[in-house]
């Protein structure tokens, strides 16, 4: 197995940066890469053992496997489990330890004995006031060789660089969220704490950070990747009377004395996407309303001669209809050898959830489908669940189809990832 030049340039920045972050493209290669980094970083004496956090499927299912092909003379163990498993696995002899960022309460408790570690996925890590990043930073002080792997600084906006920036080096933006605000924002409603960004700010903090970060160029990979082609189906609902009464009177009269009702303009964002899907939440039973996105699925998947697919749910009762509809052909990631049975060619229907099925994930081999029953407001979760078939390995060209009810406030939401991805985009290039 052998690395590209980026990847290799990549690993090299990483060991002359004791702080350092790699922004990469999903299916770029970012674990190779890092492993690579640490083998290196190990073998010269730079750093004795790493702690590696990522998100729990990733820890789970990624890191081993990703070792054992690009860096095998580590030893790599895995903090997964009960208390007792992981509590043996950090005392295990052990140049790498995995475990997932759930784990991070429990591990602030821990004894740790580490002098790098490594964040995959650091966006996980934006909120500078969550428990998350409260709980590791009392155990990293000492920690001196701190690596970040991430996508997208900027995936909701330019306030998330704070957090991440911070976990790995205070000196990139400073100590103080208010202080980092006050510069570069501006207080829009200060009851709200709304903050809008200041003009010339992304390209402040993207100056401020260059040094720090390794970005890969899309002109050193693209021609790798076959392209993506993403293809908006619009599925008409046939009745909006319904609709239109839950967007302008948060209540939807469900008949038999029933209601759907909505307590807060929060609360009807998410009633309206569940109708664009076609059913609602009411009294904690599932209400089905239409069926447009079902039948267009219907349609499509019939047009492509039933190829693998991987077929992206938001809501619990999205997925009941998708098994009720499909039985034995579609089976969810939690099923025994999925990822495996997936990449053989043994699995028709694959229904995910873009937070199980947004990181670290190869399922490449599989297909080259991707269909958005419904869509997620994140744009990293949207990118990265994309990015399990358009990667490094992928021969054929990537279909991402994404089905929107039209008029509804699936628009908003594609309008809204759109935006995000144009702040994604300028970010990068003050990065080049």
């Amino acid at each position: 197995m052998a690395l590209r030049e980026y990847q290799v340039a990549g690993a090299d920045f990483l060991r002359a940066s004791a702080r350092g972050m790699m922004l990469a493209p999903v299916g770029a290669g970012k674990t190779a890469t890092v492993l690579t980094a640490m083998a290196g970083a190990i073998a010269a004496g730079q750093a004795r053992r790493f702690l590696v956090l990522a998100p729990k499927r990733v820890a789970q299912s990624v890191w081993a496997t990703e070792a054992a092909l690009w860096a095998p003379g580590l030893r790599v163990v895995l903090a997964l489990g009960t208390p007792a498993a992981r509590t043996a696995a950090l005392r295990a002899p052990a140049d790498v330890v995995v475990t997932n960022y759930d784990c991070l309460q429990w591990l602030a408790e821990q004894a740790l004995d580490f002098d790098a570690i490594v964040f995959d996925e650091l966006t996980r890590l934006k909120n500078a006031s969550g428990k998350r990043f409260k709980a590791l930073e009392k155990v990293i002080g000492k920690v001196d060789i701190r690596w970040g792997l991430t996508g997208s600084f900027t995936s909701n906006g330019l306030e998330d660089v704070f957090g991440q920036c911070k976990m790995i080096d205070r000196s990139l933006l400073g100590r103080s969220k208010g202080a980092f605000l006050q510069q570069y924002f501006y207080c829009a409603n200060r009851e709200y704490g709304e903050w809008h960004v200041l003009p010339g700010s992304l390209a402040s903090v993207m100056a401020r950070i260059k040094p720090a970060t390794y970005l890969l160029e899309p002109g050193e990979y693209s021609d790798t990747l076959p392209p993506a082609h993403t293809v908006v189906l619009a599925c008409e609902m046939a009745d909006t009377t319904g609709y239109e009464a839950m967007r302008q009177q948060f209540v939807l009269d469900l008949g038999n004395d029933a209601q759907a009702i909505a307590a807060s303009a929060a609360a009807v964002t998410s009633k309206l996407q569940q109708m664009a899907s076609g059913f609602i939440y009411a009294d904690g039973e599932t209400h089905w309303l239409a069926d447009h996105k079902l039948d267009r699925l219907a349609e499509l998947l019939a047009e492509n001669q039933r190829a693998p697919t991987i077929i992206v749910y938001n809501y619990k009762a999205e997925l009941a209809a998708l098994q009720q509809d499909y039985g034995a052909r579609a089976i969810t990631l939690d099923a025994p050898d999925a990822i495996a049975r997936w990449n053989a060619g043994e699995i028709e229907l694959l229904l995910v959830h873009p937070k199980s099925a947004g990181h670290g994930l190869n399922l490449q081999a599989g297909g080259c489908r991707v269909v958005f029953f419904s869509l997620p407001w994140s744009l990293e979760l949207y990118e990265q669940t994309i990015g399990r078939l358009h990667r490094s390995g992928q021969r054929h060209a990537v279909w991402v189809y994404v089905l929107v009810a039209s008029g509804t406030i699936d628009d908003k939401i594609l309008t809204a990832l759109r935006d995000k991805k144009s702040v994604s985009d300028i970010a990068v290039e003050a990065l080049k």
